[in-house]
């Protein structure tokens, strides 16, 4: 009988939920960022030829809801006769079910006397009365102002979650995190652009939640880069880019699991209440949720992080910090330089030091707390060569 017993390894899933996986994010970043730069490409080309659709809250306009159940005309067949008494039809969808079925067409500005021609002509193709259909109008000037709300909404937003994070974390991850969200921000309203969704008050309202789901994701993430990488000067044995990598898969599954939870009851109001329900109303918020939840939980862990050890790589305190883990590695895994321990202690208090002078990492995260015997205390360490080089000898007389 063979002494040798094999060891049952953890299967994937496992290692994933004790966040103990390695998979190589940070190793791999060049081709994330090719990818995330083919497709932001792709769709600004798409946002320049094919430009969006503006809902009658940001266009000005008239809405005019024709209630589509007792008939058999079809959203078509109202559209055409709205087009026949001369108006510009911006769009038309299906609303509601069952007797609430009704058909909303929306049609450019015009003045009162051909808004009430257009609602008779869409009458008679319906086969309805005039005074079944309601009318609402939104001017222009009304629609420029939502317009204008929104994007100050949306500057006061990425203003705040900057500052923030560059307080409560560091610079570089304030910097990566506005560069997440301009990716997050890109790509749904290409996709918006593609399909040909109207842009609505209720796709403002989403675009504003699914960016502050995606800096939730990267908030998540950065924390535990911080914790992984506080000591980091202190040890030689990751480099920066290590230490990140190990943060991003520890905090995959937590990522993952939380994609999954909001991504469900949105994909169930996509594709049910809109696709099989015919609930339109609701396809403006529900595909910015849905497209936002998924690009935003993929920006957090293939591009925030990355793009955190881009920065952080070109400071000259970190790549004296690689090349030490790469000496120690070299040497069999110990640091057979020729400097003395004091000199070594004084390089890594500068490396400390120049990092927090350059607002990249708070002092007081690098500062290691100093633990001797009853007498513990916490505070900073300090370096071997402030002590008087005459103290040792007069200890020994």
């Amino acid at each position: 009988m063979s002494t040798k017993q094999t060891e049952k390894r953890p299967n994937v899933l496992s290692q994933l939920y004790r966040g103990e996986t390695n998979f190589q994010f940070i190793p791999n970043r060049r081709k994330f960022y090719i990818a995330s730069g083919i497709v932001i490409a792709a769709l600004i080309a798409v946002m320049i030829v094919k430009g969006f659709v503006l809902g009658i809250d940001f266009a000005g306009g008239i809405q005019y809801s024709v209630p589509a159940s007792g008939t058999e005309a079809s959203l078509e067949d109202v559209e055409n006769a709205a087009e026949d008494a001369g108006a510009e039809v911006a769009s038309g969808q299906v609303a509601g079910t069952g007797d609430g079925r009704s058909y909303i067409v929306r049609v450019g500005t015009m003045d009162t006397d051909a808004a009430a021609e257009v609602r008779d002509s869409m009458a008679a193709a319906a086969g309805i009365g005039a005074d079944s259909i309601s009318v609402s109008e939104v001017s222009a000037t009304w629609g420029a102002a939502v317009s204008k709300q929104a994007l100050i909404a949306l500057i006061v937003f990425l203003v705040l979650v900057s500052a923030f994070i560059w307080i409560r974390y560091e610079r570089r991850m304030a910097i990566a995190s506005l560069g997440a969200l301009a990716h997050d921000i890109i790509i749904t309203a290409g996709i918006y652009a593609l399909v040909g969704f109207e842009i609505t008050p209720s796709t403002i309202v989403g675009m504003l939640t699914i960016l502050g789901y995606s800096i939730y994701d990267t908030v998540v993430v950065f924390d535990k880069v911080q914790e992984n990488t506080a000591q980091l000067l202190r040890s030689r044995h990751q480099t920066f880019a290590e230490a990140v990598n190990d943060a991003v898969n520890q905090t995959l599954m937590r990522s993952i699991n939380t994609s999954i939870i909001g991504v469900l009851p949105v994909a169930a109001l996509l594709f049910v209440g809109v696709g099989a329900l015919g609930v339109g109303t609701l396809k403006d918020l529900a595909l910015v949720l849905f497209v936002g939840m998924v690009v935003g939980a993929y920006s957090s862990i293939f591009l925030a992080a990355p793009w955190v050890v881009d920065l952080a790589e070109r400071s000259a305190a970190f790549q004296r910090h690689n090349k030490k883990v790469a000496n120690a590695r070299a040497a069999g895994g110990e640091d057979k330089s020729e400097k003395p321990a004091a000199r070594a202690e004084d390089d890594e208090d500068d490396d400390r030091l120049e990092l927090a002078k350059t607002d990249e990492i708070p002092l007081e995260l690098l500062e290691e707390p100093v633990k001797s015997g009853s007498g513990a205390r916490s505070g900073p360490s300090r370096p071997s060569s402030s002590r008087p080089s005459g103290a040792k000898k007069r200890k020994r007389r």
